[in-house]
Order: C-alpha cells, then structure tokens, then sequence
C-alpha cells in the first residue's frame, strides 16, 4: 500500500528540470522538417531549408525573401510533434542565430485545425549563437476563438517563421527543446 501511494505521489509531483529534446541534429534524418511558403496561398514569398554542418556545429539554414505582394507574406519551416506526455513544460528553448531580424514561433494544437490558427511569440536574432527561452504564458493566439492557453501535451507542430512584411530571411538553428 505505501509503495502503491509513494508511485502515485511521485507521479502527481511536477517534472521541474526536465527537457524534451525536439532536435538536437544528433540525427537530422530522424526529424522531419517541412519547409514551405505563402505560395500555398496564393503569395509570391521564396525560400529553402538546408541542413548545414561547419566543423563540429550542426543546424538548419532558412534563406528567403518575404513578400507581403499578394496577400502574402511568410515562409517557414515546421515538424511534428509526437509523445510530449503528461509533462508540464513551461517553454521552448531554441539555439539560433540569424541576421538581425524578428522571427516567430509558431505552436499548432489540437484546438488550432485550420492553417491560419496557431499560437505565436515573437524572437530576434543576431549573428552570433544564442540561445532563446520563449515560455507558453507569453504565446498569443491567433484567432479570438481559439483558447487563451495550451498544455504542452497538446502540443502537435512547431515552425519557425519569416512573416509579415518584406525582407530577406535567413536563420539558423542548432537545437530545439522543451523545458
């Protein structure tokens, strides 16, 4: 009876420090990103994905011109994600790189079906690594009817995106994660 309490007990207690790995780029082949662009909709925006590797360092490369002509306006790469569990992560923490400009986090849920619901945070690059920790709390949502807040376990996509005005994109990152 007591272990049986003591297995529940531990089981209720938050899982405070952990991590779940998104990529690492340990094995890029094993994680699938999507790379794609405002032309599904209609827009003009251009881009591509690459998978680098520069002596020990190992990351993505998205490169591209965002257009807003056409009611367009962004391109981005995304993966899914399976099994987060019954964890309650607080955020994201990404190491990137870039040049200068804004770029956002895009979250899809099982509430968030349709392509223009997602929840979203704003990040800046620089030029040299950094790394960024983006909490849920601060996400936004992108449609008044979707809910104010999500569980991590709810969570089934995540992208990086170039979005909203005309420039030229290009950033890296090297691992991604859950904490």
């Amino acid at each position: 009876m007591k272990k049986a309490i003591f297995i529940i007990f531990i089981y209720l207690i938050p899982n405070q420090g952990s991590t779940m790995v998104i990529d690492n780029l340990e094995n890029p082949e094993l994680r699938k990103w999507i790379h794609f662009t405002d032309r599904v909709m209609g827009g003009i925006s251009s881009g591509r994905l690459r998978y680098l590797e520069d002596g020990n360092e190992k990351y993505y490369k998205m490169t591209g011109d965002v257009s807003t002509e056409k009611n367009g306006g962004f391109i981005q790469f995304a993966t899914e994600i399976e099994k987060v569990g019954n964890n309650n992560f607080e955020g994201v923490r990404m190491r990137v790189r870039g040049n200068g400009e804004n770029y956002q986090l895009h979250l899809r849920t099982r509430m968030t079906k349709l392509p223009w619901q997602y929840y979203s945070q704003e990040f800046s690059t620089t030029e040299d690594w950094r790394v960024i920790e983006l909490p849920f709390n601060k996400f936004k949502k992108s449609n008044f009817y979707q809910p104010r807040s999500f569980k991590s376990n709810g969570i089934k996509s995540i992208g990086i995106v170039a979005i909203g005005k005309d420039f030229e994109a290009e950033i890296d990152l090297a691992h991604i994660e859950f904490f």
